[in-house]
Formats: structure tokens, C-alpha cells, sequence
């Protein structure tokens, strides 16, 4: 079974800048889409971005031009930089694949990291 685990949120200041990272471990699988969602208290949860195997590269609107989504196949890894924060941008990111394996086409969820800015 995949796992995918997430790194690197924390408290920001307005304007600073954070990366993400998430981690896919497991046995003889390969990624396909992966991509970065996030959920704010009391909302849905959002699409944040998504990149595909081939490097396409779909963005969420409210984070179009502040936010890079990157992926390294070697590492099963995929990042998210994100620069200009803003208070709204305060939300639980979650990671997300579309994995093949032995069990077939799984969409597993990794557990979050919370990302808080604020001054």
C-alpha cells in the first residue's frame, strides 16, 4: 500500500514564503497525477494544484502566479512552493496521487500539514 507524507508547514508571516513536500513510499508503483489540495476551517476542500507525469501543470485560481507546483520522479516526491502568502491562504494541505500498483488505480490521501499565516 502507498503511503504519502507531508512536510514542511508552519506559521508565516504575511508576504513570507513556504515549500511543501510530499513523499510517496511503498512497493512497485508508479504516480501519476499528483497534486495539492488544502481545506480551511468550516470550507470545502480545494484544489490547490496538480501536475502529471509529463509535467501539465493545472493551477487553482486563487493561487495562480503565487504558487509552483514541481515534482521529482527519481524521488516519488512532489513540492509546492508557495511565496506572497496570504492570511486566506491559512488552511490544512493535503497531498494527493493517482497511483498504479498491484491493487490497481488507487487516489490515496496523505494526513495533512497546517499551514498558518498570520503576523
Amino acid at each position: 500500500q502507498v503511503q504519502l507524507v507531508e512536510s514542511g508547514g508552519g506559521l508565516v508571516q504575511p508576504g513570507g514564503s513556504l515549500r511543501l513536500s510530499c513523499a510517496a513510499s511503498g512497493t512497485s508503483f508508479s504516480l501519476n497525477t499528483m497534486g495539492w489540495f488544502r481545506q480551511a476551517p468550516g470550507k470545502q476542500r480545494e484544489l490547490v494544484a496538480t501536475i502529471t507525469s509529463d509535467g501539465i501543470i493545472n493551477y487553482g485560481n486563487s493561487v495562480k502566479g503565487r504558487f509552483t507546483i514541481s515534482r521529482d520522479n527519481a524521488q516519488n516526491t512532489v513540492y509546492l512552493q508557495m511565496n506572497s502568502l496570504k492570511p486566506e491562504d491559512t488552511a490544512v494541505y493535503y497531498c494527493n496521487a493517482e497511483v498504479e500498483s498491484i491493487q490497481g488505480v488507487t487516489w490515496p490521501w496523505g494526513q495533512g500539514t497546517q499551514v498558518t499565516v498570520s503576523s
